[in-house]
């Protein structure tokens, strides 16, 4: 996705064709994933490959072990990869996808193109077969005042309103604006205070350990008030991005608080090797 904080963690996606997981299919239906939940991807990072070759890239990543993808939109993200998926209908896609072996229930959208046209975007979201709308961030300014928070907060929970009315669950990630401080407190704690949890739910940044945030603390601290989260591995001592179950992150704590946190889905997001490479861990991983 377009967010700052996010171009600096990830990379553009490996090329290529790929083999499938290292074990059977008959095997892995047998193993449980964390929270029973499908294994997902975020397509951000493939976004190239999504721009030149749609139908392989998505096949790629089904051969990898990814049962569940979020997209972007294309009209918010028409210059990131993402603007010819503009050429087909939500059904379309849905259809797709289906046929590939990957469902969809989420996708990013900008916050432009829900203040232009957020009646058009439900329709094709619903159209799609989505029950997730979600933005990267509210988009206030780099060194927020408290008017600003509220501001933005009160936008949003118009459009929370609007999307509830179709059935729609309206989310908020956390990067950039949501990283910022007012008053000697993270703007990120201010928003679960003012955006109205019946119809704004959170996706969590893991990655955003790097800025001190801890997805396992988030989750237990505002119980029931997230829908997913975007998994990357961190490892502490060097301070990179590595693939989940070869870092130092705690993932039982995690997913563990993620119960208690409401998460619904979750889905993994790096680069394609890294992905990839999640996968077995998360096969395996019991909670």
């Amino acid at each position: 996705m377009a967010a700052m904080a996010r171009r600096e963690f990830l990379k553009s996606a490996a090329a290529g064709a790929v083999a499938v997981g290292l074990l059977g299919t008959d095997t892995l239906e047998l193993r449980a994933n964390p929270l029973g939940l499908p294994i997902g991807c975020q397509t951000w990072p493939v976004r190239d490959g999504i721009a030149k070759d749609f139908t392989g890239t998505i096949k790629q990543l089904a051969a990898a072990g990814f049962q569940n993808i979020e997209l972007c939109s294309p009209v918010g993200y028409d210059d990131s990869g993402f603007g010819g998926l503009a050429k087909y209908k939500g059904s379309e896609l849905r259809k797709m996808l289906n046929d590939w072996g990957v469902s969809c229930v989420s996708s990013h959208f900008s916050m432009e193109e829900l203040r232009k046209d957020q009646a058009g975007r439900i329709a094709w979201a619903k159209d799609l077969g989505l029950t997730q709308m979600l933005v990267a961030s509210l988009g206030g300014p780099k060194n927020p005042i408290m008017d600003d928070v509220h501001r933005a907060a009160d936008e949003y929970n118009k459009m929370g309103e609007k999307a509830a009315a179709a059935g729609i669950q309206q989310g908020l990630h956390n990067e950039g604006f949501e990283e910022s401080s007012v008053n000697g407190e993270r703007t990120y704690d201010i928003l679960f205070k003012l955006l109205d949890p019946s119809l704004v739910k959170f996706q969590f940044q893991v990655s955003t350990i790097a800025e001190g945030f801890d997805a396992a603390e988030y989750f237990t601290k505002y119980p029931g008030r997230f829908i997913s989260m975007h998994v990357q591995g961190w490892d502490a001592a060097t301070r990179k991005i590595k693939p989940v179950g070869q870092d130092s992150l705690d993932w039982k704590k995690i997913f563990t608080a993620a119960k208690t946190g409401g998460i619904k889905n979750y889905f993994v997001e790096m680069n394609f090797d890294f992905m990839k490479a999640s996968v077995p861990y998360l096969r395996s991983l019991q909670v």
